[in-house]
């Protein structure tokens, strides 16, 4: 049966029932920019305009659109090559990160521009509310709206300001100098022209993001310019690009049996009547796949012990668990064959709190005989990390004052709005092909090998883009399903989980219990410091020894102490899985940490900015923790790691300026006018993080040039938004002097593309970008070898690469094209080309000053944070542009971790808040004011003097708002989130 819909204009006959998903039609009617985030619409991304209206497809049907104007992103792709003023702008500001809500947020701009041309910010706020976005924070979507508006009016608009370069107006190591009465054009610069009535002008003002220099830094013509992002217009037009966006024939889809029970034995499965059913195709189980032990952490070989999973077990550890799956040739039958298959259950005691699951008489949750590398089955403790410096207890008898606390993180999922998908086919070669959504291909085809009986050869991983990752996605998570099932049938195969399994039975940030015991001199000098934790793993241990590392080195790191100690136990538990999640550890062990260093500030009577800044670290001090608490294999006599760059001090001055530090010392400031009920409140943290995993992360590059003098660059390196291909391809282009657009990328390809360790642990620019800079280095060379053999010259060192063209020292000239075609064609031919690869032994600490303004509502408790500040020192910035966004959108995601995002449990261990919205994300019009200042130091060790910077913006802003409420009502909270219930109840027993 088909139907007819009227499609962008046209009148378009589908294939479909009326009773069918309107999402699922226009997608198969080949319109890929609608796009699932959820079967209930919460989150924006299949949102179509009907009659102009914005709604959302994931819960109309077929029949309810007929008769009705039904436009989609494509409506604005009138050809190739040209874009419509609203994907220009969005490219523009680079509003675009990972590009998959992006079609959504440009039709709420259509609709809201149809009928308002001249919008203001919140307007544009309100009608982006319906589109959830968990990478840009909002900021440069909205620049970029209120630009189009701009367009559309007919005005002419200069290019996009993009973020402003200005000399520093503070000597480090000065801090008499902050407090200083400059106004904000030192930072920002004069005014936007255009005058205050324009919305656009208001907006650039309050939004823009500062650089500021500190030290000499590199004169460059691509690298630290703000350029466009170079996947921007597929993007932007909604052009097949993520896992989904292909259609094979003869694909199977699957769906995954879970388990309702927290902790259980699988006793029989009888999958007959399953089998049964017309259109199953498989059933696959632990009664019919091989028991191979794995551990799912898309880690460096080898992974992390202990390897405590297998594809399906004959236990299930948590309600989420897998059990059985299915494929069937469509999704409804695997849905209906899903209820069929009859599962015999005994239930077992379970244990959710990691300080009740180490207890005598706690359940025991893997209690099966061929897993090892468990440190202490038998009482649930996965590892126990122990590592001293010095010695603490003889500290804390020197100490003049010693302060203890404990504090409690919680666990929050990552809720990347493409869901884990995966799809799985054999080539023509009857090789396996798994196109997936991961962040880490390599591994994926370095794990899922052996669990499938196939060499590593065999298999090809295929990482298109990414519709957010988080390290959700750092993991093996589905692929060896759909490959077992392509096994089992021969036939492509499709998985995609739903949002209730995304939140259950995917990965999650690793809840921890924290305790700090801090002894301190009179003067404030910290003079010993003890870190121990209760690490909550769940059911497996995947990334659990790494995170909790992570977590010890970022307690202890950030401030000089003479004696440390880090007593960390990893424990098992009924929860559903945590993992990698952005921040890796850091957040956790910031909240405590931050939290603690203003508690000391409180109890000494120092003011809490003094106390940090009188004990962190700086360029110059060494990391003695780093060595004891390093990745991988250790080694003997490995000097202590030294700080090389460090803009600490300038990130407290510049954000305590832009935040209006000095106002929390004017009591007329601490009240809101008509409502004496609310408080105001300012809190700062000191964030310190990492670049990447020395001795650990290694990342390829190979470059060639093509005959009109391009530049084709493969890396394996995952670009999940962040703009890494982008990122790599200015450092290329810098190098060999040829514009961006003369780089052509192509990623994440384990056939095609060099290995890569994958994202993560904030490797990629200094990793990556280190690989494709040498191998740059290397086909520049060959360049001006071959320009000197054309012009007749001997010496070709000396030639300089700019503009497309080999200059030499005397002002004669060939272009790059000229050297292409000559390499290729005409004299001593041969491919100028290039590979290099990287692995760093350095791990340069990116730094940051995180600020927060809140207002507490005393009568209810409820927590209005109203400003956000954060200052990063990550370097060179090689792109300004993406850099930002990066900020802003780790804000954002901090902020819900801080303030309202929770996974809560019933007393059977059922996750409640399976959905967003009971899962709460902050919109678009609930944003506080949001500023990022990039801080410029030159890191002697990264490519153009680049560190790390995508991570950082998760550590601070939770401890931050911890110390606001402080400052605004005297109450210490110790446990994430801020909600009203709990922080009432503080207030309360205060």
């Amino acid at each position: 049966m088909s139907v007819t819909l009227h499609i962008n204009g046209h009148d378009e006959e589908i294939a479909n029932l009326k009773s069918d998903n309107l999402r699922d039609a226009l997608r198969q009617a080949g319109y890929v920019s609608v796009r699932f985030g959820s079967h209930t619409g919460e989150t924006g991304a299949a949102a179509i305009l009907l009659d102009g209206r914005l709604v959302s497809a994931d819960t109309l049907l077929v029949g309810q659109a007929i008769g009705h104007h039904i436009e989609t992103v494509e409506c604005l792709n009138t050809r190739v090559g040209q874009l419509h003023p609203l994907q220009q702008a969005f490219i523009e500001t680079g509003a675009i990160q990972s590009g998959y809500s992006t079609p959504a947020m440009l039709l709420a701009a259509k609709s809201l521009l149809d009928k308002n041309p001249n919008p203001t910010e919140d307007e544009v706020r309100d009608a982006l509310s319906g589109v959830l976005c968990r990478e840009t924070g909002y900021v440069k979507p909205v620049q970029a709206i209120l630009r189009a508006a701009a367009y559309l009016r007919g005005e002419q608009l200069p290019p996009p300001p993009g973020p402003l370069v200005v000399d520093a107006t503070y000597s480090a190591g000065d801090p008499s100098k902050f407090g200083d009465s400059d106004d904000d054009n030192e930072l920002f610069g004069p005014e936007p022209s255009g005058g205050s009535s324009s919305p656009m002008t208001q907006t650039q003002s309050r939004l823009r993001t500062g650089i500021v220099l500190q030290g000499q830094t590199p004169e460059t013509n691509i690298v630290g310019k703000p350029e466009t992002k170079v996947d921007a217009v597929k993007l932007a037009k909604g052009n097949p690009a993520f896992v989904d966006d292909i259609e094979l024939r003869g694909m199977l889809y699957a769906r995954l049996l879970t388990s309702p029970h927290a902790h259980a034995r699988i006793l029989n499965i009888d999958d007959s009547e399953a089998r049964a059913l017309p259109g199953v195709r498989a059933v696959i189980h632990y009664q019919n796949i091989e028991r191979v032990k794995y551990a799912s952490g898309g880690q460096s070989y080898p992974n992390p012990p202990p390897h405590d999973q297998v594809s399906f077990d004959d236990k299930v550890r948590y309600v989420g668990d897998r059990v059985a799956a299915v494929a069937a040739d469509t999704l409804e039958i695997a849905e209906a064959a899903m209820k069929l298959i009859k599962v015999d259950y005994e239930i077992l005691p379970a244990v959710y709190d990691e300080r009740e699951a180490i207890l005598p008489g706690a359940p025991i949750i893997h209690d099966e005989t061929d897993t090892v590398g468990i440190h202490d089955a038998a009482h649930n403790i996965v590892h126990h990390i122990l590592a001293e410096k010095g010695n603490v207890e003889v500290g804390f008898d020197q100490a003049d004052r010693v302060f203890e606390h404990t504090y409690y993180v919680h666990q929050v999922q990552q809720v990347p709005i493409e869901p884990h998908i995966a799809i799985s086919w054999w080539d023509a070669d009857e090789r396996m092909v798994i196109r997936t959504s991961t962040q880490v291909p390599f591994h994926v085809r370095r794990m899922v090998a052996p669990l499938l009986g196939l060499p590593a050869g065999r298999i090809r991983v295929i990482k298109p883009r990414i519709g957010g990752g988080f390290g959700a996605k750092q993991e093996m998570l589905i692929e060896d399903i759909v490959a077992h099932l392509t096994i089992a049938t021969g036939r492509p195969v499709r998985l995609e989980l739903t949002r209730s399994e995304e939140f259950y039975s995917s990965r999650s940030r690793h809840p921890e219990t924290i305790t700090f015991k801090t002894g301190v001199m009179a003067d404030g000098t910290l003079h010993s410091m003890s870190m121990t934790v209760l690490g909550n793993t769940g059911a497996y241990g995947t990334h659990g020894l790494t995170v909790l590392t992570v977590s010890g080195l970022r307690g202890l790191s950030s401030y000089n102490c003479e004696n440390r100690k880090f007593d960390c136990k990893v424990v098992y538990t009924n929860i559903p899985v945590p993992g990698a999640y952005r921040g890796y550890g850091g957040p956790q062990a910031l909240f405590a940490l931050e939290s603690h260093i203003d508690e000391i500030a409180h109890g000494l009577g120092m003011d809490p900015i003094d106390l940090r800044r009188k004990n962190w670290v700086q360029a110059g001090d060494t990391m003695p923790m780093a060595v004891l608490l390093s990745e991988g294999e250790k080694k003997e006599d490995v000097e202590e790691p030294v700080i090389l760059s460090c803009g600490l001090d300038e990130c407290f001055v510049q954000g305590m300026r832009a935040i209006g530090w000095e106002n929390k010392f004017d009591p007329a400031w601490r009240t809101v006018p008509g409502k004496p009920h609310v408080r105001r409140g300012m809190g700062a943290a000191m964030c310190m993080h990492g670049t990447a995993i020395p001795g650990l992360d290694m990342g390829g590059a190979s470059i060639k040039i093509n005959d009109d003098g391009s530049f084709n660059v493969n890396v394996g390196a995952t670009d999940l938004g962040t703009g890494s291909d982008t990122i790599l391809a200015q450092i290329a282009a810098e190098v060999l002097g040829v514009p961006l657009n003369d780089i052509i990328m192509y990623s994440s390809d384990t056939d095609m593309t060099p290995f890569d360790t994958g994202a993560y642990a904030s490797s990629t620019t200094y990793i990556s970008g280190t690989a494709v800079k040498r191998a740059a280095e290397q086909i520049a060379d060959q360049v001006r070898e071959r320009a000197a053999l054309m012009l007749g010259l001997d010496e070709w060192r000396d030639i300089r690469l700019e503009n497309r063209m080999a200059i030499t020292p005397d002002g004669r000239s060939v272009t790059m094209e000229r050297i292409a075609l000559h390499s290729l064609h005409q004299q001593d031919q041969r491919q100028l080309m290039a590979n290099a690869s990287f692995v760093s032994s350095a791990s340069p600490p990116p730094f940051a000053g995180q600020f927060v303004e809140v207002e507490v509502d005393t009568e209810t408790g409820q927590v209005t944070v109203t400003k956000m500040v954060m200052a990063v020192d990550a370097g060179v910035p090689i792109n300004p542009l993406t850099a930002s966004g990066q900020v802003e959108g780790g804000l954002v995601q901090a902020l819900g971790y801080g303030h309202c995002e929770e996974m809560v449990y019933d007393h059977d261990g059922r996750m409640i808040n399976t959905q967003i919205g009971p899962y709460y994300i902050y919109r678009a019009n609930e944003m506080p004011d949001v500023q990022a200042i990039l801080v410029q130091t030159h890191e002697p060790t990264g490519p153009f003097g680049a560190k790390a910077l995508a991570e950082i913006p998760k550590d601070g802003v939770a401890p931050a708002i911890a110390n606001a409420v402080f400052d605004a009502t005297g109450v210490r909270l110790r446990r994430i989130p801020f909600t009203p219930q709990r922080v009432y109840e503080a207030m309360r027993a205060n």
